[in-house]
């Protein structure tokens, strides 16, 4: 399912130029990171929000949200946000600063080492057919 390219922008414009934040294709939609964890994302039409085990069942007594779900098992610390319930700027900010919230107080993730390129290997030798 593709990801919501409306709600994309309102989010890359809401996020402007951080360093700290990097966009990246996940779950079949796009996740926006911020010191290597993952703050909040799109998946279809609805936000996808990190809130932490804490924040979790706060955030899903909230109007329009739901536990994310993608796998048949729901992620505990994750919520999704239906369209209602980012409808307007000041909505869609709350969310992103619960997001912000929660990942500030993760320690960064050290960056991946890059992979080796493997080794070239040598031809298989064909066999002749008779």
């Amino acid at each position: 399912m593709p990801f919501d390219n409306h709600l994309a922008e309102r989010l890359r414009d809401l996020f402007g130029f951080d360093p700290e934040i990097r966009e990246l294709k996940m779950f079949g939609g796009i996740a926006f990171m911020r010191r290597g964890h993952m703050c909040c994302g799109i998946l279809g039409d609805a936000l996808m929000v990190r809130v932490g085990a804490d924040q979790y069942e706060p955030a899903l007594n909230s109007a329009h949200t739901r536990p994310m779900d993608i796998t048949g098992r729901p992620l505990k610390g994750m919520v999704m946000v239906d369209p209602e319930g980012i409808a307007d700027a000041q909505a869609l900010r709350a969310w992103v600063d619960r997001g912000l919230l929660f990942t500030a107080s993760l320690p960064p993730k050290k960056p991946k080492s890059p992979k080796r390129p493997r080794k070239a290997r040598a031809p298989r030798p064909t066999r002749e057919r008779r």
